[in-house]
């Protein structure tokens, strides 16, 4: 008897592994996903079994993914992109799918397969292009917004198309089976109108009741119970379980619980969507691959050719330059996760034969592989091949410059969200001249028609900083929390300007040192602040007086920064010479006063530590923490010292302490 324990073991090993290797090399995770599966799968090493039970446990992943589909699908979000999403996306689906079928009868396929070929090769990887376009912050750029309105409606059309296949896998005819269709579409209509009727009444007041209970677990458990049953009622009802979590994601959506049930569904949704993509890889049969590669390499060139050319072709309809337009057909010239979901369900309804899917899938799956180096270097392409996009890109920079030809010792501040705008409403006040970059083309625009002196402009490209003043800026403030975009500016003032004054904002301090060693002047974190705001209404209440208040918080703000200036040394950064000679630093270190040692008994005036410019930071005695003590202060055996300076100067002080 097999040991049911094993194929998941095995399966949760293989992700690991990959996850980790394919994270090293900083590509997709999906990627590793896909060529696990295909290692492990029955055609090649057969560790596991393409099965019923396998499938069903990666269907899962699919449902948990069209819930967070659902999550992100609202009504304005819809009516402010409708010309993208119903207008290009529409054209794109149906365009896709026309062309497919008149390829596969003019090759002599029946319309069924070119039907099911058409839709699975019309989506594109919202995993892999979404997060693409996240890390190279383009969400927010012309051809990010156009390729999230196509993805949208790809994601949509997912539902309609996998009502359809089921209808194609019965020998679905036109003339005999009308009755059978008219049935299926009203059935559709009258579970949908029950779920979203009942749906918007029950959903929030439920929510309300199970959030009142304060109970984290009760509150996930319940989302659990919410997706898988609406997910159980679609199915029962003749649908697909995908159609049931997407309407539970939308409903949901429409709520203040929104966001909570999203991080809360997060680990299930990705988890589970990593086995659906390894039971994807098994379905690559690498033996068809080798025996018909011509076939599948032709099929996987015209795959991208297509979908590139199609792309950009509508693009240009829309109203967009051709740079854009090569790089909307570019980010979207893979195949998708649901095209797979489609072929799957084709083949196990017996639409699509094997001889066909397998070049196909293996095709569709080596075009994800691809993906990542595609929209990588389309910027590379594009830059060879269209003199345009440098006129576009020339004449952004010299829009930037001409606002900031006549200020001298401004202030540069990179995001202008919530954070960049408090910032930026400050400096105001105290009539000091700033310039906001920005990518958000719908804020910028609504700020400059209010009279704010804000650009569009990615802060992390060396020519736009250099627009933006840099040379002639007196200090640069990074108001959004992105580490790779900080670093990336960081690395361009160190290399223009490195007297320049920054300070950077962070969630919470696990990435200040990060930002120190590349030469930030201050680090701002959001969670201290919040912290002390809270402390300081606490004490409010408890009748202390507010210029005492007042005092303690700045008493400790000045603490904490200054003990932000410098780190504890540990072994593991001996080694680190060329971040400690670009960017030396100043290093904490603690001394513990022994019996016998010739500081006991003196003050810290008479040692006289600043003669090394080093500084006494902290004292504790008997447990007691004593910040920032006075010259006054005379030491005692057992004390414990924090030291702060560099490290020769503080090998220099220990000495003196210990030695005298």
């Amino acid at each position: 008897m097999t040991d049911p324990l094993q194929p998941v073991l095995i399966l949760l090993t293989t992700a690991v592994l990959a996850v980790v290797v394919f994270r090293s090399l900083r590509l997709p995770p999906m990627l590793g996903y896909l060529l696990a599966g295909v290692i492990i799968g029955p055609h090649a090493l057969g560790l596991i079994a393409d099965d019923a039970e396998t499938r069903h446990l990666a269907e899962f992943g699919v449902v948990f993914l069209m819930f967070s589909i659902g999550l992100e699908f609202s009504l304005p979000k819809l009516i402010a992109m409708k010309r993208l999403v119903f207008g290009f996306g529409t054209l794109q689906v149906l365009c896709s799918i026309l062309i497919v079928m008149g390829v596969a009868w003019f090759i002599e396929l029946n319309w069924r397969v070119g039907f099911v070929l058409g839709g699975a090769l019309a989506m594109s990887s919202t995993a892999i292009v979404i997060k693409l376009l996240a890390e190279r912050l383009e969400l927010n750029s012309e051809h990010g917004r156009q390729i999230i309105g196509v993805l949208l409606f790809q994601d949509l059309m997912v539902i309609p198309l996998l009502i359809i296949v089921p209808a194609l896998g019965s020998a679905f005819d036109f003339e005999s089976e009308t009755d059978d269709l008219i049935i299926t579409l009203a059935k559709i209509v009258v579970v949908l109108v029950i779920i979203l009727f009942l749906g918007q009444k029950l959903m929030r007041p439920w929510l309300h009741i199970v959030a009142q209970q304060r109970s984290s677990e009760l509150f996930v458990l319940n989302v659990l119970l919410i997706t898988l049953g609406l997910a159980w009622i679609t199915q029962i009802s003749g649908l697909s379980l995908a159609l049931g979590a997407f309407l539970a994601g939308m409903l949901i959506s429409e709520t203040e619980y929104r966001y909570q049930v999203e991080e809360d569904i997060k680990p299930f949704r990705d988890v589970l969507l990593g086995l659906f993509f390894v039971t994807i890889g098994m379905l690559l049969d690498v033996q068809v691959v080798i025996e018909n590669f011509l076939w599948v390499f032709l099929i996987l060139l015209t795959i991208v050719i297509f979908k590139t050319g199609v792309i950009i072709g509508l693009s240009r309809l829309f109203g967009a330059n051709l740079s854009v337009a090569f790089r909307t057909g570019m980010s979207l010239a893979q195949a998708g996760e649901f095209g797979f979901v489609l072929l799957a369900q084709a083949s196990a309804l017996g639409v699509i034969d094997n001889t066909v899917l397998q070049p196909v899938l293996a095709a569709m799956v080596l075009s994800l592989f691809i993906a990542p180096f595609l929209i990588e270097y389309s910027e590379v392409i594009i830059r060879r091949s269209y003199n345009s996009d440098w006129m576009q890109k020339a004449m952004q920079i010299t829009s930037i410059a001409a606002q900031t030809m006549s200020q001298k010792d401004h202030v540069i501040i990179c995001g202008y969200g919530r954070s960049g705008q408090s910032v930026a409403k400050v400096l105001e006040l105290e009539s000091v001249n700033f310039i906001a970059l920005d990518l958000d083309p719908k804020r910028i625009n609504e700020a400059r028609t209010a009279g704010e002196s804000v650009v569009y402009g990615d802060a992390a490209k060396r020519e736009v900083l250099i627009a933006a003043g840099l040379m002639r800026a007196k200090v640069l403030v990074v108001s959004y929390h992105n580490i790779a975009s900080t670093l990336k500016i960081l690395k361009h003032v160190q290399e223009l300007r490195p007297e320049l004054s920054v300070v950077a904002k962070v969630h919470d301090e696990s990435d200040v040192d990060i930002l120190k060693k590349a030469g930030v002047t201050e680090v701002v974190a959001e969670i201290m602040e919040g912290s002390l705001m809270l402390a300081s209404q606490a004490l409010m209440f408890v009748n202390v007086s507010t210029g005492r208040i007042l005092r303690r918080i700045r008493s400790i703000r000045e603490q904490r920064y200054n003990l932000l200036r410098g780190f504890y040394h540990g072994v593991s950064d001996e080694t680190d010479e060329i971040n400690e000679n670009l960017f030396p630093h100043l290093h904490l270190h603690t001394i513990t006063i022994l019996p016998g040692a010739a500081a006991i008994d003196k003050t810290l005036s008479e040692i006289n530590l600043d003669t090394l410019t080093v500084e006494v930071i902290a004292v504790r005695r008997r447990n007691i923490r004593g910040l920032l003590p006075s010259i006054e202060t005379k030491l005692e055996a057992g004390d414990v010292i924090v030291l702060k300076g560099t490290q020769e100067n503080l090998a220099a002080a220990e000495i003196k302490l210990i030695q005298g």
